[in-house]
């Protein structure tokens, strides 16, 4: 386990890329996520740098010991209204949970997300990920009943938000 005072957090770096392919593609199967109506099937999860560097998105890694263990990013939500992000692909190694990473990581993300001039975050996630739906609801999203956007990931069950 990595100590809590020894990660850091940082902006995705292009050199990042494998290391968050092969980290989001390692811990979604873990949770059932997989297949069609997934983030795993995204086509950016190759390329993350590259599709977070666009106007309105960042995406941040924690990194400990020079390994990148986890990320998380915000972006417009497609099909939503241009006050709206949804916070996106937050995964962490196991090594990466329970040592406040994936608090620091939200607020990082939040921040991000008022910088853009968002008024509200939306979150979409599985039943079972129920550390992450903790966290969620710590950091003041309220579960709604329905999606919002047009995501693609029809294998979601559980939708929040988060007046920012």
């Amino acid at each position: 386990m990595t100590p809590a005072n020894t990660y850091q957090l940082r902006p995705i770096h292009g050199e990042d890329d494998l290391a968050m392919a092969s980290l989001i593609r390692t811990v979604m199967p873990e949770f059932g996520a997989i297949g069609s109506g997934f983030a795993i099937a995204d086509p950016e999860v190759d390329w993350m740098s590259r599709a977070y560097a666009e106007p309105r998105h960042a995406y941040f890694v924690v990194e400990a010991d020079g390994r990148v263990l986890g990320g998380c990013g915000v972006a417009p939500l497609i099909g939503g209204d241009a006050d709206t992000c949804e916070l996106r692909k937050m995964y962490f190694l196991p090594e990466a949970r329970g040592i406040g990473a994936g608090t620091a990581m939200m607020q990082c993300c939040l921040d991000a997300a008022r910088a853009a001039g968002f008024k509200r975050c939306y979150l979409e996630t599985l039943a079972g990920m129920d550390a992450a739906m903790r966290l969620y609801e710590r950091s003041g999203f309220l579960r709604i009943p329905a999606p919002m956007g047009a995501t693609g990931h029809g294998g979601c069950n559980a939708f929040y938000l988060l007046e920012l």
